[in-house]
């Protein structure tokens, strides 16, 4: 069994790939379990394997174009996986849709195994889900790359091939309707905004 090395950057294993391909398995063991989740959370648990399998063989393709000045390959991997989610962009709208006509009274929270969180998640879900289905495909991207994926500003940028200031303006305008959803309360600032 092979250990790979945190210490070396992504782009040293991207580049090395480049001869050796066998390298490319550590960008792959770097980050396979964070794409993963994003795109289980985008597409559902169904459809993560393979669109997860998928960002990884078309960067493993690409990666001769890599910027190798980006020691952080994760803005690059979110890129690639947010364009394979656009193609399946309609059965995610419909999973929202479906969700969001999914009544919260139905919810009978078991106290003993759930946290207040928990609770809070299960009630507002039909809500949120409700609010990301009504978002275009492009601002939905882009707001679940700054709150799930954590990306800052300037990833969010790079992995959808947008200018920083567009980020930020489209941004301001999602957190405008989210506030209009939520009764004036942007859900956003409950977490520590991205530097």
């Amino acid at each position: 069994m092979m250990i790979y090395q945190h210490t070396e950057h992504d782009s040293q294993s991207i580049g090395a790939s480049l001869t050796d391909p066998e390298r490319f398995a550590e960008v792959f063991h770097r980050h396979w379990d964070e794409i993963h989740r994003y795109v289980a959370w985008r597409l559902g648990p169904e459809a993560a394997e393979d669109v997860g399998a998928e960002t990884f063989t078309v960067a493993f393709r690409g990666r001769g174009r890599y910027d190798l000045t980006r020691t952080d390959a994760r803005p690059w991997l979110y890129g690639i996986a947010t364009n394979l989610i656009g193609q399946h962009r309609r059965a995610e709208r419909r999973r929202h849709q479906l969700l969001a006509r999914t009544p919260a009274d139905g919810v009978r929270p078991d106290f003993a195994d759930g946290s207040d969180a928990r609770v809070t998640a299960e009630l507002l879900g039909p809500r949120i889900e409700a609010v990301l289905a009504s978002l275009s495909a492009a601002d939905r991207d882009l707001l679940l790359l700054i709150a799930w994926a954590d990306l800052t500003y300037e990833e969010a940028s790079e992995a959808l091939g947008v200018p920083v200031g567009t980020v930020k303006s489209r941004l301001h305008r999602i957190r405008k309707k989210l506030r209009r959803a939520f009764g004036g309360v942007d859900p956003m600032r409950l977490k520590e905004e991205p530097q």
